[in-house]
């Protein structure tokens, strides 16, 4: 009786271990939607490091967003070499290596399926505060584009009416991943001109320079960082314009736009924020269809600016502390046609500070 009862017991073990095994082996087949429920329960559980098929927010839709893939890698360590790089179609992943200076800002346009990256430590400098020679990037009519691990650092705000650190114009399928935007001239990064498709994770804005006064544009603080939609006139625009930051980091000195959005959706998920110096955070300008979902703001002002002739903003589950100004949306806005990894707002700020910006060793993908 013994033996048939160990006997028993040693079946019914292999008969459950096989059960796991299929059951581990269909979900490692599935997509994100078990990963999302475990992460709504508060589980530390997130995507797979190192799967770049998991692109979150609005870059998976429309063919998803893949860049140069596995594509033979070019290492840069000059100017001269990234320029190059940058215009040869034929070269699909760009590593950045080291410090590098933009002499002229770098024109990156008309082409599909590429990768700029930065090994540990890497940076874009420009130290011009000019109208018309500031900017680091300018990324025009792109598709399928990643930006990831990379340090934009301008020499400070200016307004005189100059270049942003980087701007996406009228690209398409484009991921910013991890990466630190820093003391633009006229901002930090842009996206405007029927730009489309666009995820912004894991990045982080600030200003450690201080702004420099009496610029031809009128402002003497222009740390405004991240303008959606260049104008209310640009109707083109309509329809476009869908972004996501998700687990990016509205760091001190910024002052505005974080971002300020004209005509599109957006959908900001488990942000933080905590610029002091801040006088407005998420602004909702002309046409704006803007979903605030579970971000921290901590001793800003105005969280949410409801501006002239936004179309909606539903602001749930965020935290406020020690801010003033208003913390509500208004009317309903778009529900996300994707799913994607949610962290319980109690998780966002330790989580967004710690990994947010050019945190990474390289070209590793998998964040969420």
């Amino acid at each position: 009786m013994k033996f048939k009862s160990t006997l028993t017991m040693f079946l019914l073990t292999l008969a459950f271990g096989f059960t796991a095994c299929n059951t581990e082996e269909i979900a490692s087949s599935q997509n994100d939607e078990k990963i999302i429920a475990a992460a709504s329960t508060g589980s530390n559980l997130t995507a797979k490091v190192g799967n770049c098929a998991q692109v979150p927010g609005w870059a998976s839709q429309n063919g998803g967003t893949t860049g140069g893939g596995t594509s033979t890698e070019t290492t840069v360590t000059t100017y001269a070499q990234l320029k190059s790089a940058i215009e040869n179609s034929s070269v699909k992943v760009i590593k950045v290596s080291g410090t590098i200076t933009v002499t002229t800002r770098l024109s990156f346009q008309d082409q599909t399926g590429k990768t700029i990256y930065g090994a540990s430590g890497a940076k874009l400098v420009s130290t011009n505060q000019t109208k018309d020679a500031s900017g680091i990037i300018n990324i025009k009519r792109c598709k399928n584009i990643i930006i990831r691990n990379l340090i934009f650092e301008g020499p400070g705000a200016y307004d005189t009416d100059g270049w942003d650190n980087a701007i996406l114009d009228e690209c398409t399928n484009v991921w910013v991943d991890h990466c630190e935007f820093r003391d633009g001239v006229d901002g930090n990064f842009d996206i405007k001109n029927k730009s489309d498709y666009i995820s912004v994770t894991y990045s982080k804005f600030h200003y450690l320079k201080p702004p420099k006064a009496g610029g031809s544009g009128g402002s003497d603080d222009h740390r405004y960082s991240n303008l959606i939609g260049s104008s209310d006139g640009a109707t083109g625009d309509r329809g476009k314009l869908r972004i996501t930051f998700a687990r990016c980091w509205w760091a001190p000195g910024c002052k505005e736009r974080m971002p300020r959005v004209r005509f599109g959706k957006v959908h900001l998920l488990n942000n933080f924020f905590n610029s002091t110096v801040s006088n407005k955070c998420v602004a909702a300008g002309f046409e704006a269809d803007i979903r605030v979902e579970s971000n921290v703001f901590e001793g800003v002002k105005t969280p949410i600016d409801l501006m002239t002739g936004y179309t909606a903003v539903t602001a749930v589950d965020n935290v406020f502390t020690n801010t003033t100004g208003n913390q509500a949306g208004n009317k309903t806005a778009f529900t996300p046609p994707y799913t994607i990894v949610k962290l319980v707002k109690t998780a966002v700020k330790a989580d967004v500070s710690a990994n947010a910006g050019a945190t990474l060793g390289g070209n590793i993908c998998g964040s969420f």
